[in-house]
């Protein structure tokens, strides 16, 4: 083999090595992302919806499903990108409709809560400009007890379905 077509197979086979290694390394990253998850805890359907009136909190909907056999307690969330965010839900008392924050949220053992409009939700203010329809978010609930389970939250624009 001529020397140039050695080194020419040699360079192509050190340019692979490091795309093999970035897979193992993104496939562990994978396994390894949410080590503090409960077992059993699911959230599905997760979606932020932005404000109509920029600078205002958007609300995060989703469902979360306990088949752990064991209750659960919502204790706080977190949202990536903004600068707070709060359990709510809403209330009505004297025919007046309001939110409250939730301080903790029971989830009981076979239970599937959805956080949707009119109910349970997120609220999450001072959101970074990144934050965009299209893009997703990534959103940490923190249980009594220390466990979280983290899920994605695609970005929806005002006025898209909740």
């Amino acid at each position: 083999m001529p020397r140039h077509a050695l080194v020419a197979a040699m360079l192509a086979g050190l340019a692979m090595l490091p795309a093999g290694c970035g897979r193992g390394e993104e496939k562990a990253a994978e396994q390894t992302a949410n080590p503090d998850a409960p077992e059993g805890i699911t959230v599905t359907n997760g979606r932020l919806l932005l404000p109509p009136v920029s600078g205002n909190p958007a609300a995060i909907y989703f469902d979360i499903t306990n088949n752990s056999g064991q209750d659960a307690m919502i204790r706080s969330v977190n949202v990536d990108g903004a600068g707070m965010a709060m359990l709510h839900t809403t209330v009505t008392s004297n025919r007046q409709t309001a939110m409250e924050e939730v301080s903790q949220q029971p989830l009981h053992t076979g239970e599937t809560l959805s956080f949707e409009p009119g109910g349970l939700h997120v609220m999450a203010g001072g959101l970074a400009d990144t934050i965009t329809p299209g893009s997703t978010v990534e959103v940490t609930l923190t249980f009594v007890g220390g466990d979280k389970v983290s899920f994605p939250a695609e970005v929806r624009a005002p006025g898209d379905a909740r």
